[in-house]
């Protein structure tokens, strides 16, 4: 099967699969670049930042980014429009059932069901990202790993309490983590 087959069916299984957007999509499509071997693990979290800081939705820009990586323009092309296709003629579909339906007490408690499934996909995708970014060396409280914690806790508190807009908190970030990382602190 030729790569951009492969890509086009993997990223249309994953919008397909996956519900909650791009958080949600996160440990599906780890485990799908990794086994292709189309990335490293640390090329994903790189591509990770990248499509997280870049305008445009999570995953568009992380099937643009591994499309790319495996298969260039072609590739990037292929997994952007394999990833959007699904929910494409999913929005189609629902549109038009939507009004014979809206009112309905088992299409209303299936989207509460939904939820928790969403939020247990995020939590997954969190824990294997954190994983890998503060523990990839070492299982030890290294420097990056206290960094990386107080760095949390500082965005926490200027978003909470100082009202900061989350891309002046994108941008802090950036910035901070040149710094720690020009002086050897923090490690990539």
């Amino acid at each position: 099967m030729s790569i951009l087959i492969k890509l086009f069916i993997t990223f249309f299984k994953i919008g397909l699969c996956t519900f909650g957007g791009g958080y949600a999509m996160l440990p599906m499509i780890r485990q799908e670049v990794l086994s292709n071997g189309w990335m490293i693990e640390d090329e994903l979290i790189d591509f990770l930042a990248i499509s997280e800081s870049t305008p445009g939705p999570f995953a568009v820009n992380i099937s643009t980014y591994v499309g790319s990586k495996a298969y260039g323009l072609s590739g990037a092309f292929i997994a952007t429009i394999g990833v959007v296709l699904p929910s494409f003629i999913i929005i189609l579909i629902i549109t038009k059932l939507f009004l014979n339906f809206s009112k309905s007490k088992t299409v209303t408690n299936m989207m509460s069901g939904l939820k928790p499934a969403v939020v247990g996909m995020i939590m997954v995708a969190t824990c294997s990202v954190s994983y890998t970014v503060l523990f990839k060396d070492s299982m030890g409280f290294n420097s990056s790993f206290i960094s990386s914690i107080l760095l949390f806790v500082v965005a926490i508190y200027l978003i909470s309490y100082q009202k900061w807009h989350p891309v002046k908190i994108i941008i802090f970030s950036a910035i901070i983590g040149m710094i720690l990382g020009s002086l050897g602190i923090i490690s990539i």
